[in-house]
């Protein structure tokens, strides 16, 4: 009888062990027995209600109003960075530019009158050259340019060129036929020789004011 008892007893024990782990599996379980079994995590424990929290008030900056005075600053003109970087200006008028272009022109019949060339290559370049005067006199005639000492300097020097280049021509035209008295010593080859060197003194110092003027 001892012997059931004790069989018994152990019986006993190993059921209420059993119906233990029954209910406490269930506490664990989700509703259909699905998913993740064990204890969640508390997602609510860093959560503050939004009526809570500290919000930041965002002031608006007005748009600036770019037709105030106050808001347009000046232009720095007094400023040679500004100036000369910035504004980048050109140091070369058009004046400027034309009178160059008269700087080979005045080389080439320099180099004619070195190399003493014939009465034809001469005369053909100063004709060129006068041209050219013509063109130049013609637009700045009326213009505050005409006051200025390049442009007078160049009117003076194609008067000179032209007179000899005339010079030259009529002395080779009547050359045979004078004998250098007092009427022809204009045609004289000294004297014509003397008015070529006149002449390539003013080409010089016209070219050197006019490359001065753009400095």
């Amino acid at each position: 009888m001892a012997k059931y008892k004790f069989w018994f007893g152990i019986l006993l024990i190993a059921m209420l062990a059993s119906s233990a782990q029954i209910c406490f599996a269930k506490d664990k379980l989700p509703v259909e027995g699905k998913g993740y079994i064990g204890t969640l995590p508390d997602l609510t424990r860093d959560y503050v209600p939004e009526e809570k929290q500290d919000k930041v008030q965002v002031i608006p900056t007005p748009a600036k109003d770019f037709n105030s005075e106050g808001e347009i600053k000046p232009v720095p003109d007094d400023n040679p960075t500004f100036v000369n970087i910035i504004l980048k200006p050109d140091k070369t008028s058009k004046y400027t530019a034309d009178l160059m272009e008269f700087i080979p022109l005045l080389e080439n019949i320099f180099d004619l009158i070195e190399e003493d060339k014939n009465v034809q290559f001469f005369n053909a370049k100063v004709f060129y050259f006068n041209k050219s005067v013509d063109y130049f006199r013609d637009k700045y005639a009326d213009k505050p340019e005409s006051e200025y000492l390049t442009y007078k300097k160049l009117m003076e020097l194609n008067i000179h060129a032209r007179s000899i280049a005339l010079l030259r021509s009529e002395a080779a035209k009547y050359n045979p036929y004078l004998a250098y008295g007092s009427e022809g010593y204009i045609y004289n080859p000294n004297n014509i020789e003397e008015q070529l060197g006149f002449l390539k003194t003013e080409i010089e110092q016209t070219i050197l004011l006019i490359r001065e003027s753009n400095e």
